[in-house]
């Protein structure tokens, strides 16, 4: 169905994200920050990316930007649950670098994955 690269430095999140992924057929790989995120995509770039923004060592931001500039299709689904400041300001800052889609955590499952195939489905066309 597609690979799909989870980022998040919550070991927690990645798993739950990946378990609903995987039952829903898609194959997933993780990791803990942006720095890690990166250097798997230049290795063996996956279908979409889902990513924190609020991480050490490189945040999603700083990700998205480098990411984007290097590799202008990246599909990238950006989440936040906020940090000092409401979800929002992250994830329009976010959509405003490249990412196509944004999600609030808590994630609901239903909608990741709802958004997960518009976006894999935009790809194919």
């Amino acid at each position: 169905m597609g690979r799909v690269l989870v980022i998040d430095d919550e070991p927690q999140i990645r798993s739950m994200l990946r378990m609903m992924l995987e039952r829903d057929g898609y194959e997933v790989e993780e990791a803990p920050d942006g720095i890690e995120g990166i250097r798997i995509y230049r290795k063996n770039p996956v279908d979409l990316i889902i990513s924190d923004l609020i991480m050490p060592n490189k945040d999603g931001i700083g990700m998205i930007m480098e990411l984007k500039k290097e590799f202008p299709d990246v599909k990238i689904i950006a989440m936040s649950g906020g940090g000092l400041n409401k979800p929002e300001g992250y994830l329009e800052g976010a959509k405003k670098l490249g990412a196509q889609r944004t999600l609030t955590k808590p994630i609901d499952r239903d909608e990741l994955l709802r958004t997960v195939k518009d976006i894999l489905k935009e790809d194919q066309t």
